[in-house]
């Protein structure tokens, strides 16, 4: 089910972030989309899905909450969200920051996706 506002699109990323779906998660971006990750920014379905490959090993969880949603009349909108990262018995909280578009079919897709934790 595609996420037909932008704030369902973290009940969809999350869903699939915890059944380690990876292909799930790749599908939720743009082809050329820009996700952050610890060792710097990946673009592209391709590095996306490897770097969820890499961030799913050990079937990690996660908790998500979103806090703001600002959406635009030109089909663009920002996302806020807290989330708590769960993996081997550690807990890392943090904060994202998305970018999302709707597509011509009403969709919406990531564009710019900033998980950070915070300093």
């Amino acid at each position: 089910m595609p996420a037909a506002d932008p704030s369902k699109i973290h009940t969809l990323f999350l869903d699939a972030f915890n059944r380690a779906d990876v292909e799930a998660l790749v599908e939720l971006y743009e082809p050329g989309a820009a996700l952050v990750t610890r060792d710097g920014i990946v673009t592209g379905h391709e590095a996306i899905r490897e770097a969820y490959q890499h961030m799913l090993a050990g079937r990690p969880s996660m908790e998500l909450e979103t806090r703001a949603v600002v959406e635009s009349s030109e089909g663009l909108a920002v996302l806020h969200a807290g989330w708590t990262y769960h993996r081997g018995g550690t807990s890392t909280p943090g904060l994202s920051t998305e970018v999302v578009r709707r597509q011509p079919d009403g969709r919406w897709l990531f564009v710019i996706d900033e998980p950070r934790t915070p300093v």
